[in-house]
């Protein structure tokens, strides 16, 4: 199976997160952030990964150091759960609705970091989470799982929905990118190396 198991502790945060990308969507999720906890249960569920989260933040102070620290810990388990990278299908794309809004998501498990992040946010706070985090939380993610990642909302008005959207469609993109495909004989590169 690959998995990672990965513990992170600052002056900021303590944070322990374990992910099986072979699971089957099972999760223990305790960031101290309800509306966060959602989306990555959503996150967990849709992408059938197995991950287990405890997060102890500075959340008197405000929700960005535990929102973007998840984003490094997660990022760092999808990476070392990866491994080599061979035989992965290295790419992943998702077009969910939810509702009235519609998410299209986009990665390259590349080692090539990089985040485009569209999402028109009408209110500065979802859940009591500052919609802004949401940035934060899927550039740490993808910096640190050297992941190139393009989030869009084609159209949405609910805040709640285009966040949720977004999330499913992430979970369905990384799935996909991350199946091993046996036709593939190393790893999916023309350089031989990602």
């Amino acid at each position: 199976m690959r998995r990672a198991d990965i513990a992170r502790k600052t002056k900021e945060t303590d944070i322990r997160l374990a992910l099986n990308l072979d699971g089957e969507g099972k999760n223990t999720i305790a960031s101290g952030i309800g509306f966060l906890d959602h989306m990555l249960c959503l996150f967990s569920g849709h992408g059938r990964f197995d991950l287990e989260l405890n997060c102890s933040g500075d959340l008197d102070v405000d929700t960005h150091h535990t929102v973007e620290d998840i984003g490094i810990v997660l990022g760092k388990a999808i990476f070392e759960a990866l491994g080599s990278r061979e035989s992965i299908k290295r790419y992943g794309s998702a077009l969910i609705p939810m509702d009235e809004s519609l998410a299209q998501v986009s990665l390259d498990l590349s080692n090539r970091p990089y985040l485009y992040f569209d999402i028109p946010f009408s209110n500065p706070q979802v859940g009591g989470m500052d919609t802004e985090m949401f940035e934060e939380f899927f550039r740490a993610l993808a910096v640190n799982a050297g992941m190139t990642l393009h989030i869009s909302i084609l159209h949405g008005k609910n805040n709640h929905h285009m966040i949720e959207a977004a999330f499913k469609a992430f979970a369905r993109a990384l799935r996909e990118a991350v199946t091993i495909d046996p036709s593939i004989k190393g790893v999916n590169s023309t350089k031989g190396m990602l």
